[in-house]
């Protein structure tokens, strides 16, 4: 007579256990928790993420055309668009005229503009002078420092390069080169948007 084996298979194991359950339902309100943080953060800045404009940029003592000292941190609390560029560069000559106009379209509402020359001031103040007044520019226009450059450029050095800083210095846009029908509505709509944030 055949003797019948115990079955000796342990009884499977529920995975909802009272203990799992109970993990799963705090980290499930812990994450609920955390996002409804986030969505409703006190910061009501819509610019925090953005990157802060490093210290060299806003405190270096720059040179202007007319021979007076300059420094980005003088326009704290208002939009500011920097423009490197150089009395050689063809696309720079094409966008100064466009510059001008926007100038003239945004100061009213608080919006500075600072044309910064890459070149040596040493070797370049009388033709960036006579660019000025050719192209009727309007803003402020000096040399950015061989640091301020590099800074702003960050490893880019074609020109001309546009950059659109917020009222608590941080970078809002920054815009390559130059397209006489892409660009001019870019800027246009960049500044808008750094006006409305």
């Amino acid at each position: 007579m055949a003797v019948k084996k115990k079955d000796r298979t342990p009884p499977a194991m529920k995975f909802w256990t009272p203990l799992r359950i109970a993990s799963t339902v705090i980290v499930l309100a812990l994450l609920a928790a955390i996002g409804v943080s986030s969505c409703n953060s006190n910061d009501s800045s819509s610019t925090a993420h953005l990157p802060v404009v490093p210290a060299v940029v806003f405190d270096t003592e720059m040179t202007a055309a007319n021979g007076t000292p300059i420094k980005l941190s003088n326009y704290s609390g208002k939009i500011l668009f920097v423009n490197l560029w150089a009395t050689w560069c063809g696309p720079c000559r094409m966008e100064t005229p466009e510059l001008v106009r926007l100038h003239k379209e945004f100061e009213a509402r608080g919006v500075e503009f600072v044309g910064l020359s890459t070149e040596d001031p040493n070797t370049s103040a009388q033709k960036v002078r006579d660019f000025v007044q050719q192209y009727n520019v309007d803003y402020h226009v000096g040399w950015a420092t061989r640091d301020v450059a590099l800074t702003l450029m960050q490893g880019k050095t074609t020109i001309p390069q546009s950059f659109i800083i917020t009222r608590d210095g941080r970078l809002f846009r920054k815009i390559d080169g130059f397209h006489p029908v892409r660009t001019p509505p870019e800027l246009r709509k960049a500044l808008e948007a750094a006006l409305a944030g």
